[in-house]
């Protein structure tokens, strides 16, 4: 499975414990989380993609992540859930992609995270109403995302030509609902940070 060519578009949300926007997207990760570390889980909405001849389309993913501090400097401890309906190749090629060993967009993760906690098979649902997004694993993860309303009515707060590695175009968003349980944390992120993002990720 080295070098095949792979992609993936769809969507992600992320949620983590910053009690303002992000500060590693606009400052990509020169700047410390607003607690000074960070604690975050995400969703993966694939809409299409492959790994070689692997399809990847329909399946949901979900990450859970650890900064200890600046996010250039490394030191991550991160953990994937892939839906349980995937089968064994496709879990095999989104693990690649994931931890970065596929190259390409995600080949960061193989420099900056240094503890992987694991691959786990969840029913994982992604789903979307109206401007929310619901994320969800059965006791582990249970999130509602939703954009922050910006100036122009129904349109949201963006940020827009960044060189953010997961996209150049971020919606600035808001947790309604953000409970993480598992492998010794308790997370509740009501109201924090969150984004919504366009995936259009690519390699080798």
């Amino acid at each position: 499975m080295a070098g095949e060519a792979w992609h993936i578009k769809g969507e992600l949300v992320l949620s983590c414990n910053c009690t303002v926007f992000c500060p590693c997207v606009l400052s990509l990760g020169k700047h410390p989380p607003t607690e000074g570390y960070c604690q975050t889980w995400g969703g993966i909405r694939i809409d299409d993609g492959k790994f070689g001849d692997v399809s990847l389309s329909g399946i949901a993913l979900g990450l859970i992540i650890e900064i200890p501090g600046q996010m250039s400097r490394g030191n991550w401890s991160a953990g994937v859930y892939i839906d349980n309906k995937a089968d064994i190749y496709q879990v095999k090629a989104l693990t690649r992609i994931m931890t970065g060993q596929a190259g390409g967009t995600t080949h960061l993760l193989s420099i900056l995270v240094g503890r992987f906690l694991g691959v786990w098979q969840e029913d994982v649902r992604y789903e979307v109403e109206g401007d929310v997004r619901r994320f969800s694993i059965p006791k582990i993860i249970d999130g509602e995302i939703a954009p922050i309303a910006g100036k122009a009515a129904g349109q949201p707060t963006t940020i827009e030509n960044s060189q953010y590695w997961i996209g150049p175009q971020i919606i600035v968003a808001q947790a309604l609902k953000s409970r993480f349980r598992g492998h010794g944390r308790n997370w509740d992120f009501k109201g924090r940070s969150a984004e919504i993002c366009a995936l259009d990720w690519k390699g080798p």
